[in-house]
């Protein structure tokens, strides 16, 4: 297990953001010390390949109440990584720093990747594709980072990729001709996301192709309900296709 000075092999690094934040040296976990540290890491990781300024670092790890020491602190966590990871990871620019790693090494990246080429494919093939992007879901995403000042939005934004994922997952089963097996499948994503409207119509189609007419028009009504009640809006068009069809 690798717990401490510089890794030989940085390029086999995996890192993930799915889920609590890891990262793994083959089949062995890497142990990364202190919260802030971890911020640093998932922060270098969300932007990867890209250059990350200090002052956007330090606003990320402490927000509004960044001590007078923050830049000094920042430094000794790059540091600190760098010793763990391989000091050719995180590169220095002026100004800021930039995390070194093939995009293929960070589940995050993978996901979008495979959510791409899903929507290039078709029939089985896209159906795959979507089950792979998911599989590498290990929970909320950044859970073990939730207090941290930048996660929030981050964690919302990442879990909206996860939610769309499953929309178009279930849209390639429904394709191919699934129906009354999905229905246990789509409540709780219909009770858990109310304002979505692509997980009742999806419901409404599972319903009706498993003999539940009555269900599937009663579901309508339901979100129609409170759509009007909470937001104020009709449903949109495909709903309404769907509960003329």
């Amino acid at each position: 297990m690798a717990t401490n000075g510089a890794l030989t092999a940085a390029h086999a690094l995996d890192f993930r953001l799915l889920g609590p934040l890891e990262v793994r040296d083959g089949t062995q976990p890497v142990v990364l010390r202190g919260r802030k540290q971890r911020a640093l890491l998932a922060v270098l990781l969300l932007h990867a390949g890209e250059w990350v300024s200090s002052d956007l670092l330090v606003d990320a790890l402490w927000g509004e109440d960044a001590p007078k020491t923050a830049r000094a602190a920042l430094q000794n966590y790059v540091a600190q990584l760098r010793r763990l990871l391989g000091a050719e990871l995180i590169v220095s620019r002026e100004g800021g720093y930039e995390l070194a790693v093939a995009r293929e090494q960070i589940d995050l990246c993978r996901f979008q990747r495979l959510l791409g080429e899903a929507r290039t494919a078709g029939g089985e093939q896209r159906l795959e594709q979507l089950r792979e992007a998911l599989a590498l879901w290990r929970g909320p995403p950044l859970a073990d980072l939730a207090y941290e000042p930048f996660a929030s939005p981050e964690a919302v934004r990442l879990e909206e990729l996860r939610l769309s994922a499953l929309e178009d997952e279930i849209d390639a089963e429904l394709a191919l001709g699934a129906g009354p097996e999905l229905v246990e499948k789509i409540e709780p994503l219909v009770a858990a996301n109310p304002f979505r409207e692509r997980f009742p119509a999806q419901l409404m189609l599972a319903l009706y192709r498993a003999g539940r007419q009555a269900d599937a028009l009663e579901l309508y009504q339901q979100t129609r309900r409170r759509l009007v009640d909470e937001l104020g809006i009709e449903p949109g068009n495909a709903l309404r296709e769907l509960q003329g069809a």
